[in-house]
């Protein structure tokens, strides 16, 4: 007899593990809340110390709203269709095997799918209509622009505003019947309403209807998009222009409009098979809508174009070639440019400049691309203080005369702290900033060095005399985060600048404005401590009831956080305004929707040698608009939000949507209207549309015989020379006024164009000085068209001039000499004179680690002559005849390196005695050695070299001697080529 052991006791479940596992759960669950409270909080809190919370809430409420809409609009019709399968199947169905083993698997999570698959789609679908609320925002607060397009009639607010919103709606909705359509095979199939076998397909009335209705349904909806798609044509590059040409007009839409109208009696028949059950009639209209697609879409527009178009392109298409001009210059802000065919002299003559004395007395020798060095040396004081590279431009008035002035602010470089780099330093000590430096554009020391009209710590300067608040908490520099303030007579622990009173090493302040949320109390801190990962923030001593913390300081990230619809400049400039450092940041709407507007890459239309591309969420534009004149204090972080162009209706829409954070313009002070200038990237891209949308007529345009670009950057010429700011006047002006000034040269594929000047192009940029009123002139593109019949060098050409002449080659190579560089500064080309003539100043620095470029030479060129001097004013009376008739900025300085002392290349007196002589003896050298060099004489290049050295070494020994007569008393160190500003 055998006995079996009863089977062990299922062992109970763990009551305790569960409950500790829960417990966890929900732990982490109110962690993870607890972050992600803690980062919207902080956004609020940001926003609120701004006074933008409406932004942020507007948000909040347009995504979520969205989200909630998506949500329902995929899941309620999802969850609908699948049960309406379900519930409708055939309850007696004989399924195969393979079916049965199918829903032997799906029943046990028939109900859990039911639920699931609808809030699964749900999700996804809420999340892509999240991300269009600000398309379907525009839609709903678009305004009328009117103007009318020249194809439909229609407003061409619709194109900006609705036509986005009706395509992203349509492939939505389509979306989400194909999902259902999807969804009901599959259903209908596993429980039996649909059947395949035997070379049959059997269908149950009621799946035949669902699956009937929702085929119709989507073929509606196609029907709807075809439709739309003859509006889309408008935007769509065709091509050779954007919209539709005589193909499009006449092949393309109306082929799309027979298409619709057939997707719509496709779909009738569907519905009518719903009820009929007959599928022959809808599946062959379906497939003939197939073949029409192909037919309408692509046999018959290749037809016309090639049998009707292509012999006959100009006069069938020239309407629609001047529908594209006038709409792309409409878009770009095109159509009011102000053309002059310019015959330009190019012979120089005695006095020729006198006319334009007050032009010339602007010259900017001094380039914000190179002397950046110079200014670091001179004005930065420690380590842990820098300024950007390259330098701003802007304009003061200083004793009731206009000054162009290259200026920076100097801010902090926490990174230069080294082994003091602790949290207080960083966060608590090093907090700012201190003071902006301004020199004179047009002039230099004798020394070759920047003139200072503001510069020191404490400052010193015109600036200075104004009161001004020096301090620089909000910057391009600054860092992540600071804490800032105490109560009123507390210590002082911000450094505010290293120097003290009654010789003392420093001294420090405490920040007193609004400009940051407050960690005062202990629940902020928490939420700050969490945000920068730093508990220092919560146990920190240092912090008390009265302090803020000052974070996203970059002016320009904090206006795109505001003003998210804008696309911003990427040169943000510091001015002194009403006693206050601002920012002022030049805001953009764009588009990609205006019709018969080509487009742009708008990264690769403002990259020059001054600005790498940029990356933007909409790159490819073909509207823009300077809407949006933003100001950012340096010292408390406000942001001032201007309308500048209250009539744009891509600003007007955004203003009904975030109403109260745009200012009138009106609102801007007259301290600020003299400080706003035109943009520099909206400049960039109008050039760039302007070397084919210059021309006027359509027969130009097919020709295409005189397109133009903008001529590279001969410091960098894989880049394109950057425009400049002068206070100049163009030939048909009457007073001198702050400009914007570029220069076109010939077109060409594979690099073969000649480098001459076809065109000039200056943009009035002076806004005015009076609050409420701008300038009339304000923004107005002057165009002068270079007459054919004279030949005027390009800047690539002038720079080859410059480099190839042998007496400006043998005083370079004499300044390159020992440990030296030669720097060639921005190569300006200006209209006066009656011509156009070409400015290049020429910096010294060292080779070694410490950096010093200093104004050594002037280079100038007229027609085809060159001057090369110490001085601006040197170089303009040797190149017109003895007496140029200019003012200049220079014309009071002697330099004390006078370099070789040959003066320019026109023949000013050379140096006489035992320095002219070696001087003659090193040209005669580097003349025989070059020639030695190209015959291949190798031998006698190293004779020649030897001499060259020889002599070179003895012009140095002179000048240690007091020899030198005008040459440089030492061979002062100059920069290698760098990018003109």
């Amino acid at each position: 007899m055998t006995t079996t052991s009863a089977p062990n006791q299922a062992t109970p479940p763990n009551r305790s593990r569960r409950i500790i596992s829960i417990t966890l759960a929900v732990i982490a669950a109110l962690v993870v809340a607890f972050f992600v409270f803690a980062n919207l909080y902080s956004d609020w809190l940001w926003f609120d110390q701004l006074g933008f919370t409406t932004v942020l809430t507007t948000q909040w409420i347009g995504r979520s709203v969205m989200f909630v809409v998506g949500f329902l609009a995929m899941a309620l019709p999802v969850w609908g269709v699948i049960q309406l399968a379900y519930r409708l199947r055939p309850v007696y169905a004989r399924l195969s095997s393979q079916l049965d083993r199918y829903q032997e698997v799906v029943e046990p999570l028939r109900r859990l799918a039911m639920w699931g698959i609808p809030i699964f789609f749900g999700f996804f679908a809420g999340f892509a209509a999240s991300a269009q609320w600000e398309t379907t925002w525009l839609w709903f607060n678009g305004v009328s622009t009117s103007t009318t397009d020249p194809q439909f009639g229609l407003d061409t607010g619709f194109y900006l505003f609705g036509m986005p919103f009706y395509a992203a709606a349509l492939g939505f909705a389509s979306a989400v019947v194909l999902v259902c359509l999807l969804l009901t095979g599959v259903v209908s199939y596993l429980y039996g309403s649909v059947r395949v076998g035997q070379r049959e397909l059997r269908i149950s009335k009621a799946a035949r209807i669902q699956l009937a209705v929702l085929a119709g349904l989507y073929l509606l909806l196609q029907g709807a998009s075809l439709w739309l798609d003859r509006f889309r044509t408008l935007v769509e590059p065709s091509e050779r222009i954007t919209g539709p040409g005589y193909v499009g007009t006449n092949a393309v839409i109306p082929g799309q409009t027979i298409l619709a109208i057939a997707a719509v009696i496709v779909a009738l028949a569907f519905f009518v098979t719903a009820f009929l059950g007959r599928w022959r009639y809808p599946l062959i209209g379906t497939a003939l809508l197939v073949v029409s697609a192909i037919v309408v879409g692509a046999a018959i527009p290749w037809a016309v174009t090639t049998f009707q178009v292509r012999p006959n392109e100009l006069a069938l298409e020239s309407q629609y070639y001047q529908r594209n001009l006038d709409g792309t210059k409409a878009a770009y802000g095109l159509d009011n440019i102000e053309k002059e065919n310019f015959q330009a002299t190019t012979t120089a003559q005695a006095g020729q400049l006198r006319n334009d004395a007050e032009s010339t007395a602007q010259l900017r020798i001094m380039d914000p691309a190179i002397i950046g060095p110079t200014v670091r040396q001179l004005e930065q004081y420690r380590a842990y203080y820098q300024f950007n590279t390259p330098l701003d431009v802007d304009r003061y008035t200083i004793n009731g005369q206009t000054q162009d002035t290259v200026v920076s602010l100097r801010e902090l470089n926490i990174s230069q702290l080294g082994d003091a780099a602790s949290w207080q330093n960083t966060t608590l000590v090093y907090t700012h900033g201190y003071g902006m430096v301004a020199a004179a554009g047009n002039e230099r020391t004798a020394d070759g060095d920047p003139v200072f009209l503001e510069q020191a710590i404490p400052g010193t300067g015109f600036l200075t005399d104004l009161n001004y608040e020096p301090r620089v908490y909000f910057g391009e520099q600054s860092p992540p985060y600071s804490i800032v303030g105490g109560p009123e007579g507390g210590e002082n622990i911000e450094l505010d600048y290293p120097l003290g009173a009654d010789g003392g090493s420093e001294t420090r302040t405490t920040f007193a404005g609004n400009g940051g949320p407050s960690v005062g109390n202990v629940f902020n801190r928490l939420i700050y401590a969490l945000k920068f990962q730093s508990e220092q923030i919560l146990f920190s001593d240092y912090v008390n009831s009265d302090s803020q913390i000052l974070y996203d300081r970059n002016p320009k990230q904090r206006v795109q956080k505001l003003a998210p619809y804008l696309t911003l400049d990427s040169d943000p400039y510091p001015t002194v305004v009403d006693g206050r450092i601002k920012w002022v940041i030049d805001g953009y709407t764009t588009s990609a929707n205006y019709p018969y507007s080509s487009g742009v890459s708008l990264s690769r239309a403002i990259a020059d040698s001054n600005n790498p591309a940029p990356t933007y969420a909409l790159d490819d534009i073909n509207y823009i608009r300077n809407s949006v004149k933003a100001t950012v204090d340096a010292y408390d972080g406000s942001v001032s939000l201007y309308a500048w162009d209250d009539q744009d209706p891509l600003l007007k829409a955004w203003q009904n949507i975030y109403p109260t954070t745009v200012k009138p313009w009106t609102d801007m002070s007259a301290d600020l209207m003299s400080h706003v200038r035109y943009p520099t990237d909206l400049m960039k891209v109008q050039r760039s549309m302007l070397g084919v949308y210059h021309v006027d007529d359509a027969r130009s345009f097919f020709q295409q015989d005189n397109r133009w670009t903008t001529p590279n950057d001969p410091q960098d010429p894989a880049t394109f020379q950057p425009p400049y700011y002068l206070t100049m006047k163009m030939p048909n002006q009457d007073d001198p006024s702050y400009s914007m000034f570029t220069s076109f040269i010939p077109a060409s594929q594979g690099g073969q164009a000649r480098n001459v000047l076809t065109g000039y192009l200056a943009v009035d940029s002076n806004a005015g000085d009076q609050q409420g009123t701008k300038r009339e002139d304000y923004g107005k593109l002057r165009m002068l068209v270079i007459d054919s019949s004279t030949t005027v060098p390009g800047p690539g050409q002038v720079q080859n001039t410059f480099d190839s002449d042998t007496n400006v080659s043998s005083q370079i190579n004499i300044l390159k000499q020992g440990q030296s560089q030669v720097l060639n500064g921005n190569l300006l080309t200006l209209p006066v004179g009656g011509g156009l003539l070409y400015v290049q100043p020429v910096f010294v620095q060292s080779s070694g680690d410490t950096k010093l470029p200093q104004l050594r030479r002037v280079l100038v060129a007229f027609g085809n002559k060159i001057a090369f001097e110490n001085t601006l004013s040197e170089a303009l009376d040797t190149l017109f005849g003895g007496d140029s008739g200019a003012n200049t900025g220079d014309e009071t300085v002697t330099p004390t390196d006078q370099g070789d002392g040959t003066g320019g290349t026109s023949g000013t007196p050379a140096p006489t005695g035992d320095y002219a002589a070696a001087l003659q003896e090193a040209r005669d050298a580097l003349t025989a050695r070059q020639a030695a060099l190209t015959s291949g004489d190798l031998a006698g290049f190293a004779t020649q070299d030897a001499r060259l050295t020889a002599a070179v070494q003895r012009l140095l020994d002179l000048e240690s001697q007091g020899q030198g007569g005008t040459a440089t008393t030492s061979p002062t160190p100059a920069p290698s080529e760098t990018p003109a500003g």
